[in-house]
């Protein structure tokens, strides 16, 4: 007889992981299944920012808007070695969106999520600013305005992480293959055994259509997938600002600083047919990508300059949207009703950014079917693993690379930025690269991969050079080969 839990969550990604943190921080005791690894689909394909969405304001989404930009202040606070603020800056373009309504667009962004943390918007003259030295001649007014930035897949393995501390089960490669109630609760099949829980969280995202049928369901909102495909370049710029540009089209993109040497550009809105297993950019989304770049950038680039190309598949509620990027980024919390017997609740929508925030409601729905999740909500105060800082990522950087002097300051940087108070863990008393265990390059470590393997269910080379680390960017082929091979050779202890 398999092990009864209060609650069988189905997706690794953002909204899985954070319902399950939720939960098991309220005491019932939950199960996490994720049929690749976490954070393998949406979650890990986002533009990376902890954001009200300022075009949401266009599409008179303003009750989102002030969620977004409350859930920013608040994932800044618990996160803080993932998070951080960002500058970004719009330029005007004449014949475009005039002047007023962006400054009042920004006013409003100022004003209605109770801003604390961030500066506000600010009007700059570009020829005087130092976002404006690779921009194209002609570009004279911008818009200033804050915004926050989030390791995405982090986030993910994070909220798993504590959900673990909190007693949770997590299961990686291990997917539902049907579900049925029986007993009370749900009998749930998988690749990896069956299961029992007396209720049942669909947070599949763009498969949860899918999963409300194998559950015996029927869904009850249709649902619009949107890919949203993003490239990386060479960096465009050596500052620190990010920028928020505008197309003739109607359409915005943003083009960020990114993982050092480069510059991340995107997004694209196309809807989305055919398999949800690797999802890759069309060669028009990166032309269209490249295309927007060269109207700003005095630097030309084209598609022989993409170093990298990611995609992922948002699962929007269809609203009737006429195009795909005017479709809602809201949520939809259904749950079955008490007649049908043990609950079933299921997630429709969302954004990254107001993650917590959904999963706090989704729990506070299933507390009324499930007494064991009675206690008050706890995750909008209480830090993310390795997010207990005395000051700030940066300075514990400072630490480590005072401790560990083999480290370069930019390796101290990415691992306090990445692991936060967690690594002093892993990297101990090293005071040499080779008391780290062998070195596949890049600053990543035989520690590091084992402490990924053993705390974070990395299993492939992929995992970790993609998903836990950006890693893969920064090696060449014949190191993220000798990874792969390594852990082949090296089985997971």
């Amino acid at each position: 007889m398999s092990a009864m839990f209060d609650l069988a969550v189905i997706g690794g990604g953002v909204n899985g992981a954070g319902i399950a943190r939720d939960a098991a921080g309220r005491g019932a005791k939950v199960l996490l299944l994720e049929a690749r690894d976490l954070a393998s689909g949406t979650s890990s394909a986002s533009t990376k920012l902890i954001h009200g969405g300022l075009r949401y304001l266009e599409h008179y989404e303003f009750a989102l808007v002030r969620e977004a930009l409350g859930e920013r202040e608040r994932l800044l606070a618990i996160a803080p070695h993932i998070m951080w603020p960002m500058r970004f800056v719009l330029p005007h373009r004449k014949g475009l969106r005039p002047a007023w309504l962006l400054r009042l667009g920004l006013f409003l962004y100022d004003h209605i999520g109770g801003r604390k943390r961030l500066a506000a918007a600010d009007t700059v003259r570009l020829d005087r600013h130092p976002a404006g030295a690779p921009l194209k001649p002609g570009f004279r007014i911008g818009f200033e305005y804050s915004d926050g930035w989030v390791d995405d897949a982090r986030l993910v393995v994070l909220n798993a992480i504590d959900a673990r501390r909190h007693g949770a089960e997590v299961r990686t490669r291990t997917a539902m293959t049907a579900a049925r109630r029986e007993g009370g609760g749900w009998r749930i099949e998988t690749t990896g055994g069956t299961f029992h829980a007396s209720a049942l969280v669909n947070a599949a995202g763009p498969a949860v259509r899918e999963v409300v049928g194998e559950a015996g369901g029927t869904p009850r909102h249709g649902m619009r997938l949107v890919r949203g495909s993003h490239i990386v370049v060479r960096k465009l710029f050596d500052h620190d600002y990010a920028y928020f540009f505008q197309l003739p089209d109607g359409r915005i993109f943003f083009a960020i600083p990114y993982e050092y040497d480069f510059t991340l550009i995107g997004t694209t809105d196309a809807d989305h047919e055919g398999p949800l297993d690797h999802i890759r950019a069309s060669d028009a989304e990166i032309a269209y990508l490249c295309d927007g770049a060269n109207r700003y950038f005095a630097k030309a680039i084209s598609p022989a300059d993409v170093v990298w190309t990611y995609s992922g598949v948002r699962p929007l509620i269809d609203d009737g949207s006429g195009k795909p990027e005017a479709a809602t980024r809201g949520y939809r919390l259904e749950m079955s009703d008490a007649a049908e017997g043990a609950p079933l609740l299921s997630v429709y929508g969302g954004k990254i950014t107001t993650y917590r925030h959904l999963a706090e409601d989704a729990v506070g729905m299933l507390a009324a079917r499930l007494p064991v999740l009675g206690g008050p909500g706890w995750t909008a105060s209480q830090p993310l693993p390795g997010g207990d800082l005395a000051g700030d990522a940066d300075a514990l950087g400072h630490e480590l690379a005072a401790r560990h002097r083999f480290l370069s300051p930019r390796d101290a940087h990415r691992i306090a930025h990445a692991y936060g108070s967690l690594a002093r863990g892993w990297l101990g008393e090293a005071q040499a690269w080779s008391d780290l265990g062998e070195h596949f390059g890049a600053g990543l470590s035989e520690a590091e991969v084992e402490y990924l393997r053993r705390e974070e269910w990395a299993r492939e080379a992929e995992d970790i050079l993609w998903r836990r680390t950006k890693l893969g960017l920064h090696m060449s082929e014949a190191e993220r080969d000798g990874l792969a091979r390594w852990i082949v050779q090296n089985p997971a202890r």
